[in-house]
């Protein structure tokens, strides 16, 4: 080949690979940006109008103990994905007289900055409620409070039983976002099985059968409808095959327009 050409054939070469990376850098960058997209998403009670809303970061009870940033109004977000299969997770469970209650749904990369920050304060005010056993110093290291959360990428809920027959929650032995063993799913039993096993927590708590049996009512639900559970929170599921898994989300939880 002659010089010429071997030049110019370099030179293609060269501006084909440099093209390559700049598409290739770009398309990452994008999926690893935050982004205030909302056009994936729907009002989760406008898919599942029966859904029982609890959200309790838009009040005061919770491990804060204030209103989180980023929660405008008390509802709950979804990707619309994760919203369509949340709805045949409801119509499995009302068929077993229960309904879905709701605490948090979406969650804004600022209410997880909220955090944070209070896992840096010193307030404990929420302490004998939600953390009685642990040093609020231990929360980051035993990922109780993390920088980022899957909340933030629209296909994570958080949600109970609420009994149709009694009209109060199934009572599932433990409350919402208690930082400890207890929430884990195979406290007491073995999830994967079913089986009730029985036992105590370091700081002697238990729950008993039928409080199990319960969590796994709700757990099973929502397995057979393509959401995977958490090994530290009975009450937290994420869509298996969520939309974006590399995404953070920046809007604000309030009412989406139609």
């Amino acid at each position: 080949m002659k010089r010429g050409k071997l030049r110019t054939t370099i030179a293609v070469l060269s501006v084909s690979l440099v093209a390559a990376v700049l598409t290739c850098c770009s398309h990452d960058d994008t999926n690893l940006s935050p982004t205030d997209d909302t056009s994936q998403f729907v009002t989760l009670t406008d898919i599942v109008p029966d859904a029982i809303l609890e959200i309790r970061y838009f009040g005061t009870y919770n491990f804060v103990g204030d209103r989180i940033d980023g929660y405008e109004e008390p509802t709950a977000i979804l990707t619309k994905v994760a919203a369509d299969s949340l709805l045949a997770v409801s119509e499995d469970v009302k068929a077993q007289g229960y309904r879905l209650k709701i605490y948090d749904a979406y969650r804004p990369q600022k209410g997880v900055d909220h955090f944070v920050r209070w896992a840096q304060n010193d307030d404990v005010s929420m302490k004998a409620f939600f953390y009685p056993d642990l040093d609020k110093g231990v929360l980051f290291k035993q990922d109780y409070i993390m920088e980022k959360s899957g909340h933030t990428r629209g296909s994570t809920v958080d949600l109970t039983l609420f009994d149709m027959k009694t009209e109060k929650e199934l009572d599932m032995g433990g409350t919402f976002d208690w930082f400890g063993v207890e929430s884990h799913p195979d406290f007491c039993g073995n999830p994967e099985t079913g089986e009730y096993t029985g036992g105590t927590s370091p700081a002697g708590r238990s729950i008993t059968k039928e409080q199990f049996a319960n969590r796994m009512i709700l757990r099973q639900a929502m397995l057979r409808h393509g959401f995977k559970a958490l090994d530290s929170e009975w009450w937290h599921f994420t869509l298996k095959n969520e939309p974006f898994p590399d995404t953070y989300f920046t809007f604000p939880v309030k009412q989406l327009k139609k």
